[in-house]
């Protein structure tokens, strides 16, 4: 049996601002080009189908037409929910789906019900598990505690008491979506700890032949049988290194066989610059960046003016702008006000923390008439009287 393994769509996530839903839809359509190429069997997807519990309409108008296409195609499909899915809306319609050959998997009393299928050397069960609140779950399961490994530790024993009354050489595939042990992170997937324990011990799912896991947005391997496939496109800077894509798995009579990473299509490539402003601006060898999105950290001593405008000159998909001078300057320590410095002295001091140089004369100036159209509305005035005297 041939499987690929995906999972963490995000559908209708932005980055910095900049709508994905149409590199989604590109992903979409690679994702079933794989399924016919390499003649895959079984799709998994293994949680985050959405990025939020409430998902904007083009977000599900583009889920209904991947699981559509997917329900058309030569493969069977298991998704399961992850932590940014509202359960109850990604499986409505879980039974109907069931018979187009796409199987929701969202409710954890189900984890004990595999979606059956057969290939040439017999029974493989496919045992979706959602992703699982150990609080919403400690008094029904009667778990021992509020981690996220207990939760899962009893979610598969149910699947091995129910794999253990299957025919015997029955194969087994796992899909979870959990923050496992030994794994790195990055800055885009939603904290999932509770009680400080968020994160399972990979041992939890011995028995099975194949984990596909979701949730940590980097492609990652625990063990030949144990692995992240990642999200499929980059949602924050940290993941400019990632190699974004799925899984193809192969099942053999006695269970996992191979794997093989395949990478999917990158909208536009990130990349992270360090320097000063003027360095990046006039060295030849960032032209290979100038059409990524940038995240830009500038070290001049001096915070440059417009300094975004000019990244964007020469690199228009500048998209996170930074500073953090090599050498800076101790912060101005302005006196309180009622020492009998005037509003306009207390924003000069400010521009030239900030800055790391003082405001010029039109600037000063400019503030100054800010500051005075401030005070004239009472209210305002008032507002900055109690701030200061509190």
């Amino acid at each position: 049996m041939r499987i690929l393994h995906t999972s963490d769509w995000h559908l209708g996530r932005s980055f910095h601002r900049e709508g994905l839903i149409s590199a989604q839809a590109v992903y979409v359509d690679h994702l079933l080009d794989v399924v016919e190429r390499e003649r895959v069997d079984l799709v998994v997807v293994a949680g985050d189908v959405y990025d939020r519990a409430l998902p904007q309409v083009d977000a599900v108008r583009l889920a209904d037409e991947a699981f559509a296409r997917l329900a058309g195609s030569r493969a069977r499909v298991v998704v399961t929910s992850g932590n940014h899915d509202s359960a109850q809306r990604l499986g409505f319609g879980a039974r109907l789906m069931d018979a187009a050959g796409v199987h929701l998997r969202t409710d954890a009393a189900a984890v004990a019900r595999p979606v059956l299928l057969e290939d040439a050397h017999g029974p493989v069960a496919v045992y979706g598990i959602p992703y699982l609140d150990p609080q919403l779950l400690r008094e029904p399961w009667d778990l021992p505690g509020r981690s996220h490994e207990a939760a899962l530790s009893e979610a598969m024993r149910r699947v091995r008491a129910d794999l253990a009354q299957r025919p015997a050489g029955t194969r087994s595939v796992v899909i979870a979506h959990a923050f496992v042990a030994g794994c790195a992170p990055s800055d885009s997937e939603r904290d999932i700890s509770v009680g400080g324990v968020a994160m399972v011990s990979s041992s939890v799912f011995y028995g099975a032949d194949y984990v596909a896991l979701g949730h940590l947005h980097g492609s990652q391997v625990l063990g030949e049988a144990v692995r992240y496939s990642g999200s499929p496109l980059a949602y924050s800077f940290s993941e400019a290194d990632h190699r974004k894509g799925s899984w193809l798995v192969d099942l053999d009579e006695a269970g996992y066989a191979s794997a093989e990473f395949v990478e999917a299509p990158v909208p536009r490539r990130l990349a992270v610059l360090r320097g000063e402003l003027d360095a990046l601006l006039g060295d030849p060898a960032l032209t290979v960046h100038e059409s990524s999105w940038l995240q830009v950290t500038l070290t001049d001593d001096v915070r440059p003016s417009q300094a975004m405008a000019r990244l964007r000159d020469r690199f228009p998909h500048t998209l996170s702008l930074g500073f953090e001078p090599a050498n800076p300057s101790e912060p101005v320590r302005s006196s309180p006000r009622q020492a009998g410095r005037s509003d306009h002295d207390i924003t000069l001091d400010f521009v030239a923390d900030l800055r790391g140089r003082p405001a010029s004369d039109a600037e000063s100036a400019l503030l100054a008439e800010a500051v005075d159209a401030c005070c004239e509305d009472p209210e305002v005035d008032t507002l900055l009287s109690s701030g200061a005297d509190a």
